[in-house]
């Protein structure tokens, strides 16, 4: 979860993470900058490193067995981008964000007078919508994002990971967003911020998305697949990462559903704990802030030794807990880069990117990847941790498993 540090308002990163560790509901900045009208050029995410182009769909999935907990009435929805390897030159353009999406965001964050709605919204990413698939089986990953934003911050990871070969499912559960657009215009708020405010209440949501993910499972892998696509997902290769909330619900899943053979969590407090007897042995990635090391997350410490597969506790130095997602990047763009987290936007977006695509290649492919085995000469940044060893001088420590 959101784990509470300074922040300036000069910085477009730090104002959208003013949410503490037991009490993350919205919080309004200071006034905030205004962006001037010479850097309101429309920003643009890193194009993705892979050999495929990228094709985009869209799903509106309704589980009719489950009450929204948050609503409390009404059948649980999802809304959901599938990513996939696509044929170039074919598909039509994409939307970041709908502008009532967008809208809601920026004032949620208390940046609705210092950024456009229309410089958020239109954003722009690789994949195409409708693309012709490059036919083929390819593993599928779950990406769910951090409480109150919606999965478009992902869109960067997931792109380049549908380059690379795999089907991505980026996840908007309802009611845990800002705003979440739905089909027919409706917008569904984050009636979640009003109800949950503690620990068991952030345990609460991530129960719910491994619910969520599982039923989603159920949904792109059953008899009958809601996706007209679904024949490009090989069903014994599923694996999810999240950010923040949307990673501790990555080992939720994994805990409770036994087909996620493999997780990813960045920067994401476990309130939902890892089994004292693990994870049959699946492979699980810590991938955390340069302020999430050892002894500052409990949960971490707690459950590193649980963690009973092949693991890694890796942390990026100048960073912070959106480095993850896309907002390093249109912050810069957009001149408002954040003075606490130096580590530039496209060299956020190249080191999640690197990681969390060795982790999946090792993981789902079988293709070994070195940069998994400890520090690289090319990635200063990059620390392996290992919590119960003493640290050295430049913060590297030996790794396990």
């Amino acid at each position: 979860m959101n784990r509470r540090r300074t922040v300036t308002v000069a910085a477009l990163c730090a104002l959208l993470l003013p949410l503490p560790l037991t009490a993350a509901g919205t919080s309004v900045a200071a006034e905030a900058p205004v962006v001037s009208d010479t850097l309101r050029a429309l920003p643009e995410l890193p194009r993705p490193t892979g050999r495929f182009a990228v094709g985009q769909d869209t799903l509106h999935l309704v589980d009719r067995s489950r009450t929204d907990p948050w609503a409390g009435s009404g059948p649980r929805e999802l809304m959901v981008t599938m990513r996939y390897p696509a044929r170039p030159g074919t598909g039509g353009p994409v939307r970041y964000l709908t502008d009532e999406e967008a809208r809601l965001l920026l004032v949620d964050r208390g940046l609705d007078k210092a950024i456009p709605v229309a410089s958020l919204a239109g954003t722009k990413s690789s994949a195409r919508s409708g693309a012709r698939p490059v036919e083929g089986r390819y593993p599928l990953i779950v990406l769910s994002p951090g409480f109150t934003v919606p999965r478009a911050t992902l869109t960067a990871l997931a792109e380049d990971l549908a380059s690379r070969g795999y089907v991505v499912a980026a996840v908007d559960h309802a009611y845990e967003s800002s705003g979440t657009a739905f089909p027919g215009g409706r917008v569904t708020t984050c009636l979640a911020c009003e109800k949950v405010g503690d620990e068991a209440g952030y345990k609460r949501v991530s129960d719910n998305r491994a619910r969520d993910v599982s039923f989603l499972l159920d949904r792109l892998t059953g008899r009958h697949p809601a996706w007209n696509r679904s024949g490009l997902i090989d069903r014994d290769r599923v694996a999810m990462a999240g950010h923040s909330i949307g990673g501790a619900s990555a080992a939720a899943a994994m805990a409770a559903d036994p087909r996620v053979k493999a997780g990813v969590d960045m920067d994401g407090t476990l309130f939902t704990p890892v089994p004292e007897g693990g994870l049959g042995g699946r492979p699980f990635l810590l991938l955390g802030a340069s302020d999430h090391g050892p002894g500052t997350d409990a949960s971490w410490d707690r459950d590193w030794h649980r963690l009973d597969g092949w693991k890694r506790w890796i942390s990026f130095a100048g960073s912070g807990h959106f480095t993850f997602t896309d907002w390093p990047a249109i912050g810069d763009q957009l001149g408002l880069p954040d003075p606490q987290t130096p580590l530039p936007g496209d060299r956020s977006v190249e080191l999640t990117r690197r990681y969390v695509a060795a982790f999946f290649d090792q993981h789902l492919k079988g293709k070994p990847r070195p940069v998994l085995d400890g520090p690289s000469a090319d990635a200063p940044e990059v620390s392996f941790i290992n919590p119960w060893a003493p640290r050295s001088a430049a913060g590297r420590t030996t790794v396990t498993g």
